[in-house]
């Protein structure tokens, strides 16, 4: 559970799968007067996004709510699998396992509350950032130094990355 040393690597990954709330966003949600809702995305995150597909290591976001800013993102950063409004997490990213004819060993999730704990507790390398409860660090195979909204998406495609390198730094 320690941000320098995972209890297990991450070797082997085909799939990086995040939540959005408090894992690309610092968790907050900014609404309008009007109702219109607005995220702030950590710029180094979409950076590191893009070269786990560049990697050709498949990445989905599954949140359980629906938001036109988080749609208007993944399409900037090329995320192929975006599922939203998601009431059963595991059963969506069992379909998309199906999908890509992948196995859950071959999966990294990287989640921050509770509604994401059977997910980590189903794929092969569990996440949680800094600012996740202590619930969901405790069940992970890694804790982010970096807080959702401030890197923490970086530092998983980062440690992903080089665990596909066979160790060697940089993405």
């Amino acid at each position: 559970m320690s941000p320098s040393a995972p209890d297990k690597t991450p070797r082997g990954i085909r799939l990086a799968a995040f939540d959005v709330d408090g894992v690309f966003t610092d968790g907050r949600l900014w609404l309008s007067d009007a109702g219109v809702e607005s995220k702030a995305f950590c710029t180094q995150d979409g950076y590191g996004i893009k070269a786990l597909i560049r990697a050709g290591i498949a990445v989905a976001v599954i949140s359980g709510r629906d938001s036109e800013a988080v749609r208007i993102r993944m399409r900037e950063l090329g995320v192929p699998y975006l599922l939203q409004r998601v009431d059963d997490k595991v059963a969506a990213f069992e379909a998309l396992l199906g999908k890509l004819g992948l196995a859950a060993a071959q999966c990294a999730y990287a989640g921050d509350d509770v509604p994401d704990l059977p997910l980590l507790r189903r794929v092969g390398f569990a996440v949680a950032v800094a600012n996740a409860v202590d619930e969901v660090k405790a069940a992970c195979d890694y804790v982010t130094r970096a807080r959702g909204g401030e890197g923490a998406v970086r530092e998983v495609c980062d440690l992903i990355l080089r665990a596909a390198a066979g160790g060697r730094e940089g993405p």
